[in-house]
């Protein structure tokens, strides 16, 4: 235990000096977010916000986590598959964001080339768990567990894809995303506690250090966004994360905020192709309670206290 707080600790630290560094920087270089058009027309204020925070407490959960396991002689390859999981998307994200901001748009990888992306990360993280004897077997409610070497890896690749765009699509207002993920991921350091798995515990803890950190300079008005490096590393280190402490489907639960952002799109796209109808004023739903008139506060608040509601339940259902 007392290692996941030493973890914690070194991840907080580091993006505590980098990330100041990092806004100083984006800024002498006249680099920044663009705003896209189709969003909020009051959003267009935060044009030229410094982003790719994710960068900062992406790296500092990496480091964080290497030294401390290599310390406690535990950096096995659940450990190695949580870092690519983490630093695999957030490369992907990195790439995105650059392309923004070198070209000056709101529009990086393509979504073809984004997606394949994510799939070969999701491939090997395959890969390397079966040569880690990992167990593929995948239970399904009111089914039982089926033992499908082709079934799981499908469900692997379809969580890891899933959840990061989840994430990034919650990433929309200031702080939401960072405070949902510090919930989540304070909930499987929580579950690994309880199932003695110290690397996953300290992978954990290491990343919601860099998330305290950086929701004092992303909450708003946010001095940094995440952007897709942080985002969509976020959501495929919590999927690496629920299926290897053998939880997938508490995701559902515990990302509820996720699963819904990723659902009001769904539906919405579903809905005007079908019918010429929009279910919501505006997708993702967080900017449907803006446009009912809610403050960006208010939105955070309620979300986050949603995500904590579904955690909390989780625990006391399952835990």
């Amino acid at each position: 235990m007392l290692s996941s707080i030493i973890a914690l600790i070194s991840s907080l630290v580091l993006t505590a000096i980098f990330l100041p560094w990092l806004i100083i920087f984006m800024h002498s270089h006249h680099e920044g977010q663009e705003i896209r058009d189709e969003g909020p027309k009051w959003h267009q204020k935060k044009s030229g916000t410094p982003t790719m925070g994710g960068t900062i407490f992406v790296l500092a959960a990496v480091v964080s986590t290497l030294w401390v396991t290599i310390w406690q002689h535990d950096l096995t390859k659940t450990v190695w598959i949580l870092i690519i999981s983490l630093l695999g998307y957030g490369i992907i994200g990195f790439l995105d964001d650059g392309i923004k901001l070198y070209y000056k748009r709101n529009l990086g990888l393509r979504a073809w080339q984004k997606l394949l992306l994510q799939i070969i990360i999701a491939v090997v993280i395959v890969l390397i768990a079966a040569s880690d004897g990992f167990k593929f077997g995948l239970y399904i409610p009111f089914v039982g567990v089926v033992d499908s070497v082709v079934l799981f890896t499908i469900f692997i690749i379809f969580w890891l894809v899933g959840f990061s765009n989840a994430v990034n699509l919650s990433d929309g207002l200031d702080g939401l995303a960072t405070g949902l993920s510090i919930v989540a991921y304070g909930t499987y350091a929580y579950l690994a506690y309880k199932q003695n798995n110290l690397a996953i515990l300290i992978f954990c803890m290491s990343v919601i250090g860099g998330l305290i950190t950086f929701l004092i300079f992303n909450h708003k008005p946010a001095k940094i966004f995440m952007g897709d490096a942080g985002s969509l590393a976020l959501g495929g280190g919590l999927a690496a994360v629920s299926i290897f402490l053998n939880r997938p489907w508490s995701l559902l639960l515990i990302g509820i905020v996720f699963v819904c952002e990723t659902a009001s799109v769904i539906l919405q796209v579903i809905s005007f192709q079908t019918t010429g109808k929009r279910i919501f004023k505006m997708t993702p739903i967080h900017h449907h309670f803006e446009m009912l008139g809610w403050s960006e506060w208010k939105v955070d608040i309620v979300f986050w206290l949603v995500g904590l509601v579904g955690s909390i339940l989780y625990i006391v259902i399952w835990g």
